[in-house]
């Protein structure tokens, strides 16, 4: 079983953001649609879960590249400002 949950992580760190996104929002209308048994449920949840947590980390990495890159190009003058912090 151990194998299956390495295999299940690898593959979550294969995909591309867009998929994983895709593949969250897919799983998003299984459940408002309300016809999946309660273990199916529960699956889905789960499985939702580990890709919200993938497209979060990706996130933070590109909003930290941003950083850098801005950091580079002559520092933040304050127009930029991350994710989330914009007023």
């Amino acid at each position: 079983m151990a194998g299956n949950k390495k295999d299940d992580a690898d593959a979550l760190n294969e995909m591309t953001f867009e998929d994983a996104l895709a593949e969250l929002e897919k799983i998003v209308g299984e459940m408002e649609g309300g016809e999946l048994k309660l273990d199916e449920s529960l699956e889905r949840f789960g499985r939702g879960m580990k890709l919200a947590k993938q497209c979060g980390d990706r996130l933070g990495k590109a909003e930290k590249r941003i950083e850098v890159l801005v950091n580079e190009a002559g520092g933040d003058d304050g127009e930029w400002a991350p994710f989330g912090e914009s007023e």
